[in-house]
């Protein structure tokens, strides 16, 4: 098991979050503009993406996604034994910035959202918004792998705005959301259905995308 693929790992998850999070609290603080807030959010997103997959990618195949992880298993092209130590390395990484997202803008370091995101809606959002990121992930693989940062990064800024979950589409993402009482904030009673729609974006992937992406005799 490579220890340096774990700490990529846990070590861009925690970036994620950074970003996610830290931009989250900095509109909140700057703007009371729900439309300008989420707008800072989402470019801010994006712009982490880009640089911790390309900088990330060689070392660990730049996952910072259970998901992602889990695809990659089923399809047999990531160790089931490597995915066991993935996940949880991804949880507590994300965990980890979000703490340090309250450190920085000098917040209680341990707190619980209180954000409602629930319903059918909301759900829906998310298993649309798992089987899309996958769709773009394996999509740009099988035709322009060098693109793929871009490829997310891009995805994850327009999901923010055309989905009303404003696009988790990421177990750990969402248990760590959950640990911040801010703008990016979930309320820990609901994250078990995000994850749940997420589980079902991923398995609508697994059938969907290798017949889409089957190479053609």
């Amino acid at each position: 098991m490579s220890t340096q693929k774990l700490c990529a790992e846990g070590l861009g998850t925690a970036l994620l979050l950074i970003g996610v999070v830290g931009s989250g609290i900095m509109a909140q603080t700057l703007t009371d503009d729900i439309a300008v807030a989420l707008l800072a959010n989402a470019i801010a997103t994006g712009c982490t993406l880009f640089f911790i997959i390309t900088v990330f990618g060689p070392i660990s195949g730049a996952h910072f996604n259970p998901v992602v992880t889990l695809a990659f298993a089923f399809k047999g092209e990531h160790p089931w034994p490597l995915a066991a130590a993935y996940i949880p390395v991804q949880i507590l990484g994300g965990v980890a910035g979000v703490w340090l997202c309250h450190v920085m803008f000098d917040l209680d370091i341990i707190q619980f959202s209180t954000t409602p995101r629930t319903g059918m809606n909301q759900w829906a959002s998310e298993i649309f918004a798992t089987f899309g990121l996958l769709l773009v992930i394996f999509g740009g693989l099988r035709s322009r792998p060098d693109t793929v940062p871009t490829l997310v990064a891009i995805y994850i800024t327009g999901a923010y705005w055309f989905t009303s979950s404003t696009s988790f589409a990421n177990p750990a993402v969402t248990i760590a959301r959950a640990f911040s009482d801010t703008f990016a904030g979930i309320n820990p009673a609901h994250v078990v259905g995000f994850i749940m729609a997420q589980l079902v974006g991923l398995a609508l992937a697994l059938v969907v995308l290798p017949r889409l992406f089957a190479h053609e005799e």
